[in-house]
């Protein structure tokens, strides 16, 4: 597992300047990655513009469909609410996080969107992983914006 959210991690790294660096990568059934995406919310304009979100349309076009049953998302931030709906509408199988969310996660934290018994799908969650280093990246960047 580490090794998979240390490629979300050089993912993360490549994060447009101003934009919060969070980085995603979907991983097909067989491992191969299917698509990537980090913020992009202040680069395009976009309020949908989350590293998960991004990660999962790019997923869908190489897959050629959108359904991702038996991939996984690996990100370096607990996703949000509308991430964590998004992986349930992709039915992605696992989902493996660095760092969790405090204030607005949306898969163990504040809520647990993706495992709701009254919904009909459910993702697994491996969370934690490089954890030390996912949220590195963040405290660096908000320390960074609140003093400049």
């Amino acid at each position: 597992m580490d090794a998979l959210v240390g490629l979300a991690l050089d993912v993360a790294r490549r994060t447009p300047p101003g934009d919060v660096p969070v980085g995603a990568v979907v991983l097909g059934p067989d491992g191969a990655v299917l698509g990537e995406g980090t913020n992009r919310r202040e680069a395009d304009g976009d309020p949908t513009a989350h590293a998960e979100v991004l990660a999962l349309r790019a997923a869908a076009r190489r897959a050629g469909s959108w359904r991702l049953a038996g991939c996984t998302l690996v990100v370096t931030l607990e996703p949000c609410a509308m991430c964590a709906g998004a992986l349930l509408l992709a039915r992605v199988e696992r989902l493996v996080l660095g760092a969790w969310d405090p204030k607005a996660g949306a898969t163990g934290s504040v809520l647990d969107v993706v495992r709701d018994r009254r919904l009909p799908h459910r993702v697994e969650v491996v969370g934690g992983v490089r954890e030390e280093e996912c949220g590195a990246l963040l405290r660096t960047f908000f320390a960074a914006h609140r003093t400049g």
